[in-house]
């Protein structure tokens, strides 16, 4: 006598769907945030510190000018020399009530690494932000290097990891390695933290690129 091979099959199907299902979550969990890509109008608010206020290089040559011819997207520089990650928070309400931008680029906390306030303190304030941000419009997180002045001399700094856990925990895009990379090369930095004109050039250029990658401008 043949076995009945009908509920074996059925058997078969849905173990298959469910491993499918299984694979897809994990794959959904895993998966990088995508952005959405802005309306030609919307406007880029580049929150932040002097390296986002362009310390270093002449008037004109600071990350989010270049960044605004890159991509056709009107800037609006929020960069203040030595603000903190608590200090951009607070900032932050306004900017958004007064810009209304499509998205919120957030490129702060090394103050708070060079002044070893508590990375508690940090971690909470940038996690603050992006929420705060993202309650309203898209958010990126930028990560900063790790302030060793030896790595940033012999090329070799490294992002600091806070901003990958609070990248992770709050499901932001995070842009790695941007800083990291022109303040570890000399002819790209105007001192040891921060870049000459050349360097927010290669920034730019940089984050142009990822933000092409993650489909947040066209």
């Amino acid at each position: 006598m043949n076995p009945p091979t009908q509920p074996f099959r059925r058997r078969l199907l849905l173990g298959g769907a469910a491993s499918t299902l299984l694979v897809a979550a994990g794959c959904s969990r895993s998966a990088k945030p995508k952005g959405r890509t802005l309306p030609k109008e919307a406007t880029l608010l580049c929150l932040g510190d002097s390296l986002t206020f362009g310390y270093g290089a002449a008037p004109g040559t600071s990350y989010p000018q270049q960044l605004e011819l890159l991509t056709g997207h009107v800037t609006q520089n929020a960069g203040i020399n030595g603000d903190t990650a608590a200090g951009a928070l607070a900032r932050l309400p306004a900017l958004l009530q007064e810009n209304t931008p499509g998205l919120v680029l957030a490129s702060i906390g090394g103050n708070d690494f060079l002044r070893n306030m508590p990375l508690d303190q940090t971690r909470a304030a940038l996690k603050s932000i992006v929420q705060t941000a993202a309650a309203s419009t898209q958010v990126v997180l930028i990560a900063q290097p790790k302030p060793v002045m030896l790595s940033a001399a012999m090329g070799s700094l490294n992002d600091h990891e806070v901003y990958a856990d609070v990248a992770a925990e709050t499901s932001t895009p995070l842009f790695p390695g941007g800083w990291s990379y022109v303040l570890s090369r000399s002819e790209l930095r105007s001192d040891q933290i921060h870049a000459n004109a050349e360097g927010y050039k290669v920034f730019a250029e940089r984050l142009a690129a990822w933000l092409r990658d993650m489909k947040f401008v066209g």
